[in-house]
């Protein structure tokens, strides 16, 4: 029987990810919390990009973003969602499949409200995801609405976060001669326990 040990202990998938986040903090040396999300269009398209995860909770996984974005309409209307986080400086990385919801208001205006006044300015001003016309006029509406939004803008209607729920989690660890270390945490539902199983590298 394989036994867990270093990097890899614990009995809670959720607490190892944050615990190895927390050491990427100390050590990378650009956006710890950046992950590649991913989702699929209509069509069944896969789609990816990079966004910043802001929280890891005991239910899962978060991050914000523009709700009537591309990624927010794909995750609204897949309900469901895959990220990875690698961080270089480590030589780890962490993979997550699983259901997603939209967090709490409450949640979110907290968030938003923790964020610079020019970052809150710029998600009133942006329309994700779809055309504009120059930078210029972007940065045309940023002046606007910075004169308009007074000094503590709340947050816009069209801007929250997202849950996900992991159903699946792997961690991967760099190892000698390609012969990496994986451990694969699945559950059949969100309120079952975890199972852990050693994957080859």
């Amino acid at each position: 029987m394989d036994t867990r040990v270093g990097i890899f202990a614990g009995e809670d998938p959720l607490v190892i990810a944050r615990r190895w986040l927390a050491e990427a903090e100390g050590q990378e040396t650009s956006d710890p919390n950046a992950m590649a999300l991913a989702t699929v269009d209509s069509s069944g398209m896969p789609d990816v990009r990079v966004v910043l995860l802001k929280e890891i909770e005991p239910a899962g996984f978060v991050f914000y973003t523009n709700l009537e974005s591309a990624k927010a309409r794909q995750l609204d209307s897949g309900g469901s969602a895959a990220f990875v986080i690698h961080w270089k400086s480590l030589r780890r990385q962490i993979r997550v499949r699983g259901p997603v919801e939209r967090v709490e208001d409450a949640l979110a205006d907290a968030y938003f409200r923790s964020r610079p006044r020019e970052s809150r300015v710029g998600a009133w001003a942006s329309p994700q995801s779809r055309p504009i016309a120059s930078r210029a006029a972007l940065e045309a509406e940023v002046a606007r609405l910075d004169a308009e939004l007074g000094a503590e803008p709340p947050r816009p209607p069209f801007w929250g976060g997202y849950r996900i729920r992991p159903l699946e989690m792997e961690f991967w660890a760099d190892g000698a001669h390609r012969l990496h270390d994986r451990y694969k945490w699945s559950r059949p539902v969100l309120d079952a326990r975890f199972d852990v199983i050693r994957l080859g590298p």
